[in-house]
């Protein structure tokens, strides 16, 4: 056998990370970027698109961004044939495009709760959907989906987002049960509370969220979008290619964790 290190190499991949201008997909795209893999990402207007790869950019990436809406099916198809036809057939497909809407149940209407369902799960079919007939073809793929700790708690506020990710949770085992014999593994990420720039208000020193998080997670700290870097190469990877059908949680240990007694 080779050096093992190479098996975590992403040398010569195709990676499609959706919704990844910024944030949890910018970090894993970049991640795998930094692993060798060229990276594709989309977004919802021209103007995101445009923000990544000027971040992008600044890192010496050179990534290749497209406009597109991940809950039109018909857009997704012309999206992945044209990046078939530009960059090459998708080897890693990591469905990051999320949304969340926090209110209460009882006030939540069923249209916002449906807009929810359609990004955070019906998303990711479409998207998997689309380049597994290529996967097949090619003779292998990975499709990582960011779950989330909503994927096996709940919490107030947040019940179509759960529903959401609990369903994604499931739809990744399924993708595995149904695809596996073709050398495809589906694997779902879950991270934890993660420090990026759009949790910083819950962040500051003394918000009672912020020691809600701190008090609930072993580590006695928010994650950083690097902590998922190394998880998310790995699920990329030769090195995963007997892990499917898995969620990896990323999240200090807060599943592990009872909590400290009052």
């Amino acid at each position: 056998m080779g050096n093992i290190i190479n098996t975590f190499s992403l040398e010569g991949k195709i990676a499609l990370v959706t919704g990844a201008s910024y944030g949890i997909g910018f970090a894993i795209a970049s991640a795998y970027a930094k692993a060798g893999a060229t990276i594709c990402f989309n977004d919802i207007s021209q103007e995101l698109v445009d923000k990544g790869l000027a971040a992008y950019e600044e890192l010496g990436i050179k990534a290749h961004g497209y406009v597109c809406d991940v809950t039109d099916e018909a857009g997704v198809q012309e999206l992945v044939a044209k990046i078939e036809k530009e960059v090459g057939v998708i080897d890693i497909l990591v469905n990051n495009a999320g949304i969340i809407k926090r209110i209460p149940m009882t006030e939540m209407s069923a249209e916002d709760f449906r807009k929810v369902i359609d990004v955070d799960l019906n998303a990711p079919f479409i998207m998997a959907k689309a380049v597994i007939p290529s996967m097949i073809k090619k003779g292998h793929g990975k499709i990582i989906n960011i779950c989330s700790m909503m994927s096996e708690l709940g919490r107030e506020t947040v019940s179509a987002y759960a529903a959401a990710k609990g369903g994604l949770k499931m739809l990744t085992k399924n993708i595995a049960s149904e695809y596996g014999g073709h050398n495809i593994q589906c694997n779902g990420l879950g991270p934890g509370y993660i420090a990026t720039p759009q949790t910083a208000p819950l962040r500051e020193d003394g918000h009672p969220f912020n020691n809600f998080i701190i008090s609930k997670t072993p580590a006695a700290r928010w994650g950083t979008p690097e902590d998922l870097a190394g998880p998310a190469v790995f699920l990329a990877s030769d090195a995963s290619n007997f892990v499917n059908g898995h969620i990896l949680y990323v999240d200090g240990g807060i599943l592990a964790y009872i909590g400290k007694q009052p």
